[in-house]
């Protein structure tokens, strides 16, 4: 119950950091979070730590957590080593995947080309990037690559909530990088999975830009 209880927690931190609603260097506490999940602080200092690690938060004064500040270089190099690596696994998945696989990674293709919903979007894209990943059959830049989604997944979500327009270019692209896979063309295959991520960083930088001055990237 707790563990699911922090799951909860964790993601609606998660959405509302996205969101702006919580700003760079804005106060975590443990009770008044406890006191608004109407949970004991266990799972709320669970959530908090997973923050953490997912560098969305960081210690302030004291020890306590605050919302991460980032600077926008810190986001661009997070996102350019986030392309780098997965771009890696899908030129070897081009190379590696089975029939089987190839065959699922259509079928999810085809469910993002049918799917308006942003929160559903974003769920259906993790599963394509899974199966990719998964394709690769390369253990050690799997568990790189799932570090750095742990920092950017929640990133890659708000571009689907808070801009209409990647719900269509993610779907192009990912019928891009689709086919590149089905003809085994490992170096297409990674010019475009690095494009992808690219277009991921830069439908981001344009939203935090567009937010009240004091929820900008200078902040983040």
């Amino acid at each position: 119950m707790a563990i699911r209880a922090a799951d909860s927690i964790f993601e609606t931190l998660i959405d509302a950091i996205m969101a702006g609603q919580m700003v760079p260097g804005e106060p975590l506490v443990e009770q008044t979070l406890a006191e608004q999940f109407g949970v004991s602080r266990t799972p709320v200092r669970e959530a908090l730590h997973r923050l953490e690690q997912a560098r969305l938060a960081e210690r302030g004064a004291r020890r306590a957590f605050v919302v991460r500040r980032m600077a926008p270089e810190d986001l661009a190099e997070l996102f350019e080593a986030t392309g780098e690596i997965e771009s890696t696994l899908a030129a070897l998945a081009a190379k590696r995947m089975s029939e089987i696989e190839r065959r699922k990674l259509e079928t999810v293709l085809d469910e993002g080309d049918a799917c308006d919903d942003p929160a559903t979007y974003s769920e259906i894209n993790s599963r394509f990037h899974e199966i990719i990943k998964s394709g690769a059959r390369n253990s050690i830049l799997a568990a790189t690559l799932d570090e750095l989604n742990l920092r950017t997944l929640a990133w890659r979500a708000a571009n689907f909530r808070e801009d209409s327009r990647r719900l269509e270019s993610s779907r192009v692209e990912h019928r891009g990088i689709t086919q590149a896979i089905l003809s085994q063309d490992a170096d297409t295959t990674r010019r475009k999975m690095c494009s992808h991520v690219a277009s991921s960083f830069i439908v981001l930088s344009d939203i935090l830009a567009r937010r009240a001055p004091e929820q900008r990237a200078p902040k983040f």
